[in-house]
C-alpha cells in the first residue's frame, strides 16, 4: 500500500468575528500519497488560504483530523508544530521570501541552522547539493538582487529541498513570474516529482494546474471536485512551444 503523506478527515475551520462565526472549511476529506503532484485551486473565499495554513502547520483545524507523515498535527503544541514544519515541509512562496543581503547559498542553508544535529560542513554540502538540483550552483555566491525572479524562485525551491522534507508546499509559486519563467519553474517541479518528491501546489491558474497529476478544486469551504489529470501536460514541451518572437 502506498504511503499517505497527508491524511485529512472531515476538516473544519471556523473563525469567530464579533457575534458571527465564519465557516471557512466545512468538512473536507482527502489524502495525498507519496510521490503525488497535487494542485489545489479555488477562487477568493473558497477556503484555499485557510487550508494552506493548516497544511503548513501554521494553524489548526477547529474539528476533524490532519495527519502529516503519520503525525497527528492537532495534538501538537506550538514548539512541536514549528519542529514539524522545519523537518517535514519545504515551503515555496509567491514572493520568494529570501534574505536580501545574504547569498543564495546562505539562504538555502537557513533551515538547517535550526537542526542542531547538522554540522557547518554538512550544512554547506547539503546547500550546494540543493542548488545543484535546481541548476543554480554557479550562482551560489549571488545575493537575491543579482538574480532574476525565476532564479530567486529556484533558490527558494533549493531552500525547500535542503531539509529532505516529506512534502513541498508551494503557495502561488509562479504568481510573480512571466509565462516563460513560470513554465521553467513547473518543468523543475515535474523533474522533482519524477524523482519521487511529493508536491502540493496552490494556484489559481488552470494552465499551471494542468502540469500536475491531480487537482483538488475548492468552493465555499468544500471540495467541489477532486480529479486525476489524465492529460497531464509536459512543462518542457509547453516551454518549447512558446513563440520566440513574443516578449516573455
Amino acid at each position: 500500500m502506498e504511503q499517505k503523506i497527508l491524511d485529512i478527515r472531515d476538516l473544519k475551520r471556523e473563525f469567530v468575528m464579533g457575534d458571527q462565526t465564519v465557516r471557512a472549511l466545512k468538512g473536507i476529506t482527502f489524502d495525498i500519497k507519496a510521490g503525488e503532484f497535487v494542485t489545489i485551486m479555488g477562487s477568493s473565499g473558497s477556503g484555499k488560504t485557510t487550508l494552506l495554513n493548516i497544511l503548513g502547520c501554521l494553524d489548526k483545524p477547529t474539528e476533524g483530523s490532519y495527519h502529516l507523515d503519520g503525525v497527528d498535527v492537532k495534538s501538537l503544541d506550538r514548539d512541536e508544530l514549528a519542529g514539524l514544519r522545519n523537518t517535514k515541509i519545504g515551503f515555496v512562496f509567491q514572493a520568494y521570501n529570501l534574505l536580501p543581503r545574504t547569498s543564495a547559498l546562505e539562504n538555502v542553508e537557513l533551515p538547517l541552522f535550526y537542526n542542531k544535529t547538522i554540522s557547518a560542513d554538512e550544512r554547506h554540502k547539503r546547500a550546494i547539493k540543493s542548488l545543484e538540483s535546481v541548476k543554480l550552483a554557479e550562482r551560489s555566491d549571488h545575493t537575491p538582487s543579482q538574480l532574476s525572479g525565476g532564479q530567486q524562485q529556484r533558490v527558494a525551491i533549493a531552500r525547500a529541498l535542503v531539509n529532505h522534507p516529506v512534502m513541498i508546499l508551494a503557495d502561488e509559486a509562479t504568481g510573480n513570474l512571466d509565462t516563460r519563467t513560470s513554465y521553467e519553474i513547473m518543468a523543475l517541479m515535474q523533474e522533482l516529482n519524477a524523482e519521487g518528491k511529493t508536491i502540493v501546489f496552490v494556484t489559481h491558474e488552470p494552465d499551471i494546474a494542468s502540469f500536475s497529476t491531480r487537482t483538488i478544486m475548492l468552493r465555499d469551504g468544500k471540495i467541489q471536485k477532486d480529479s486525476i489529470n489524465t492529460n497531464q501536460r509536459s512543462a518542457k514541451e509547453a516551454l518549447a512551444n512558446l513563440p520566440e518572437s513574443d516578449d516573455y
